[in-house]
């Protein structure tokens, strides 16, 4: 039973901080461009919150795409074309969320197994999950078979993804949220520098 216990807050200590870095990275660093770019970060994240709750219960970038494109296009004022190149690019390897998901996920399997990382290792695990996480498809769970790219580069044992696999639906709904929120950003952000943005 302790054992259980101690699998159990670590799991829950796991959740939080990717929920943390989630969050993080989707209020503050994401809010952060946006401001530099000119474009008020509570206004765009109001404007996107019907695109972010279908993006959250979907877990799908690409279930949620058709409703991301217009609404940009209507609420956020960017430009079709714009909107047409940037958001299908956005929603196929812009995966802000599942890069930075893959990272903490390899970490704590590494650490669950007593596997000390070096250095080196932990490069190798950051710049595979950026790499994993382009070619990620936007469906459900794809992060986690991408990750067994990772785990095999840095050579921790596959079956470790089994510890994570429990509590990986509730993650994967709050990356998918940041990945189309981050596709949003620079959405407008590029429209801006294009001179393509109606308003805001």
């Amino acid at each position: 039973m302790e054992n259980l216990a101690l699998i159990g807050s670590r799991l829950g200590l796991y959740m939080g901080i990717v929920a943390f870095a989630i969050l993080f990275h989707g209020l503050i660093t994401l809010s952060l461009v946006l401001r530099a770019a000119g474009i008020r970060p509570l206004k765009h994240l109001k404007d996107m919150s019907g695109v972010l709750l279908m993006a959250f219960s979907t877990s799908s970038s690409n279930a949620t795409l058709p409703l991301t494109m217009k609404e940009v296009t209507v609420k956020s004022g960017v430009d079709e074309k714009l909107v047409s190149f940037t958001l299908p690019l956005g929603a196929t390897v812009n995966m802000n969320g599942t890069a930075l998901y893959e990272c903490v996920a390899v970490m704590f399997i590494a650490q669950a197994y007593g596997i000390q990382l070096t250095w080196m290792q932990q490069g190798i695990v950051v710049l595979t999950a950026l790499l994993a996480a382009v070619g990620s498809a936007g469906i459900p769970m794809a992060g986690i078979v991408m990750m067994s790219i990772i785990m095999t580069a840095v050579g921790l044992p596959l079956e470790g993804i089994g510890l994570i696999l429990a509590v990986d639906r509730p993650l994967d709904m709050m990356r998918t949220a940041l990945n189309v929120y981050g596709d949003t950003c620079a959405a407008v952000v590029v429209a801006k520098s294009e001179g393509g943005l109606r308003s805001g």
